[in-house]
């Protein structure tokens, strides 16, 4: 229990970790390492109430538990390269730090939009910092608001301009519907209907091809030739995982890092990775390797990677988390849990009515494997009801077969 463990991401993630290595018994140091000057905070209410004004960083912040407050952190600090095989990372102070045992936590950043055009005028919202300059340009008066992306957090950020008062919210997107991907036509529909009724315009269907303006843009030049008047461009087209520091190392950085189902990365007990730059198998539904990218998992993850570093995995049942998230627009709720994506071909209402209050099934072979909400208090204690039974349904082989 002596030795050093790095932890590289001072994000949810890396808190976690760190908490969870001294739950698990390690009694050495533990160093966290990121490239945010801020100490850990809550990212959800970034492109809600953080942009709305209605919450400041001190509310974000996270306190760490008692038994972590010996950890070190190094913030404002990036790990440039690792060398897996000398147990030793990179900084790009140049500094060298060997460890025992590294957790992989550094997470994704956004993607941004390779088109021709201004830079100025164009956002993203990951970090505290992003939020707050975009609120700063989402209150000016009459300003026109173009958002590329209608995923969750693209509609997050349509739904807080328009109650801030902006002139003109319109939401582009390639698909034809918003946040069908992972949530299928049924309530993609009334998702949109519910955002046009408050304010919001969509332009779907199409992609985007470059930006007009001078130093700062004015517009947004559309695939099919249209151009949209913009003061302010939200991109919220998707992320990319930060493993480029991995590089070299032997390890499957395709879509962040493979791991196994206990969480460790290339075969190495010595290295784990926790959060959204996870990409591990999920025996409850299929043993595929996924990344998932919900609020609930860098906890998960991180308890149980901290009990695989310090202890190994004897008696330990693989990782298999029951996904959680939800997402704040207008005046309503979406609340889900499981993997609603996985049964996306065939999607029930199972309570109340999608004018109102309303519970959605996602089933795969006859099995229910995910639950959304979307209203109020009631959709979302029914779907709390469903949850337990999402929980006692046996996991899967690898092959699909019950365990």
């Amino acid at each position: 229990m002596s030795g050093r463990i790095v932890v590289a991401g001072a994000s949810l993630g890396g808190l976690r970790a760190a908490e969870q290595l001294r739950a698990a018994g390690w009694t050495g140091s533990v160093t966290v390492i990121g490239d945010e000057p801020h100490p850990p905070y809550n990212r959800p209410p970034l492109s809600k109430e953080v942009l709305a004004g209605k919450a400041a960083f001190a509310s974000l912040a996270f306190t760490p538990k008692a038994s972590a407050t010996d950890v070190e952190w190094r913030l404002g600090t990036r790990i440039v390269s690792a060398r897996l095989a000398d147990r030793t990372v990179e900084l790009d102070d140049g500094a060298v730090l060997g460890y025992d045992g590294l957790v992989v936590a550094t997470g994704m950043r956004p993607r941004r939009l390779d088109c021709p055009g201004p830079v100025a005028g164009r956002h993203t919202v990951r970090t505290i910092d992003d939020a707050q300059v975009l609120r700063g340009g989402l209150t000016r008066p009459g300003v026109r608001v173009v958002v590329v992306g209608a995923g969750f957090i693209g509609c997050e950020v349509a739904a807080t301009a328009v109650g801030l008062g902006a002139a003109e919210v319109t939401v582009v997107d390639p698909l034809p519907l918003p946040m069908a991907a992972p949530l299928g036509e049924l309530l993609a529909r009334e998702l949109r209907a519910r955002h046009e009724q408050r304010g919001v315009r969509f332009v779907l269907g199409v992609g985007v091809a470059g930006f007009e303006g001078g130093e700062h843009v004015t517009g947004v030049v559309l695939s099919d030739g249209s151009v949209l008047p913009a003061d302010v461009v939200v991109e919220s087209v998707g992320s990319v995982a930060n493993i480029e520091w991995l590089d070299g190392n032997g390890l499957d950085l395709s879509d962040g890092v493979l791991t196994d189902g206990h969480l460790r990365a290339g075969g190495r007990p010595e290295v784990v990775a926790v959060g959204d730059v996870a990409r591990f198998p999920n025996a409850r539904y299929d043993g595929v390797p996924r990344r998932v990218e919900h609020w609930s998992v860098p906890t998960d993850s991180a308890k149980h990677a901290a009990k695989v570093l310090v202890g190994g995995d004897t008696g330990l049942r693989p990782f298999t988390p029951l996904p959680t998230f939800w997402s704040d627009q207008h005046d309503f709720r979406l609340q889900s849990f499981g993997a609603p994506g996985l049964g996306l071909g065939d999607v029930r209402v199972l309570d109340g009515d999608l004018s109102g209050d309303v519970l959605v099934g996602y089933h795969r072979d006859g099995l229910l494997v995910g639950v959304v909400a979307l209203g109020g208090p009631s959709a979302a204690r029914a779907a709390a009801r469903y949850r337990a039974e999402l929980l006692k349904q046996p996991a899967l082989t690898p092959q699909g077969a019950p365990s």
